[in-house]
């Protein structure tokens, strides 16, 4: 089994192959599977969703961001703060973006909220790099979101995960090194559609496509 660094650089020169056509097809893709997976979760009803912002090669998310918004949910936008913590701040289209002081990642400026206001939220939409079918996922390397689910299960609020990846991050089942502190995720959210993974009431095995 590759280890996840492996893993990290070769999805990460795969997506640099990728041109600027490529990518905004994707973004668009992602936005529209994306609402309709939110629907879901929210029982189309308005409802806070958190998110986060795809730069570079990542799959873009600035069009699901902005489809959120349009069908009336509110968006929470992670920022990175010491400790490998993350504070939410609520996206409107007149916010403004700066470098984070932490990650290579761009941050929303406005009033931080703690983490547990996504307790709240009727899902997470969570960043990867890969995921395999056992709903195993590999991040940027941070351990960012790893701790904000591990906040939320002590707590007993986390809502349902679905993370970003591209159609070819998805991995097969044992292809991803699972730690004690690794959170798996539910399903993928890809530019072809939702993959369910994992299934809650089971958390010992993937619960397959949906």
């Amino acid at each position: 089994m590759a280890s996840k660094e492996d893993l990290r650089s070769s999805r990460r020169l795969q997506r640099r192959t990728l041109s600027p056509e490529q990518i905004a097809a994707a973004g668009r893709s992602i936005a529209q599977h994306g609402t309709a997976w939110a629907a879901a979760a929210s029982s189309s009803t308005e409802a806070t969703f958190a998110v986060y912002l795809g730069v570079a090669f990542e799959p873009p998310t600035m069009p699901l961001i902005q489809a959120l918004h349009e069908a009336g949910h509110r968006v929470l936008l992670p920022v990175c703060e010491p400790g490998r913590q993350l504070s939410w701040v609520y996206w409107t289209p007149s916010t403004v973006f700066v470098r984070s002081s932490y990650a290579p990642i761009d941050e929303p400026e406005g009033e931080r909220l703690e983490s547990q206001v996504v307790a709240g939220a009727a899902g997470i939409f969570m960043p990867a790099t890969a995921v395999d079918r056992d709903g195993n996922r590999i991040g940027q390397g941070g351990g960012y979101y790893d701790r904000l689910l591990q906040g939320l299960d002590a707590s007993g609020g986390r809502p349902p995960t679905i993370a970003v990846i591209y159609d070819d991050d998805l991995l097969p089942s044992g292809s991803i090194p699972a730690e004690p502190f690794d959170r798996p995720v539910e399903e993928v959210l890809t530019p072809s559609g939702v993959i369910r993974l994992h299934d809650p009431a089971d958390p010992d095995g993937p619960a397959g496509k949906a």
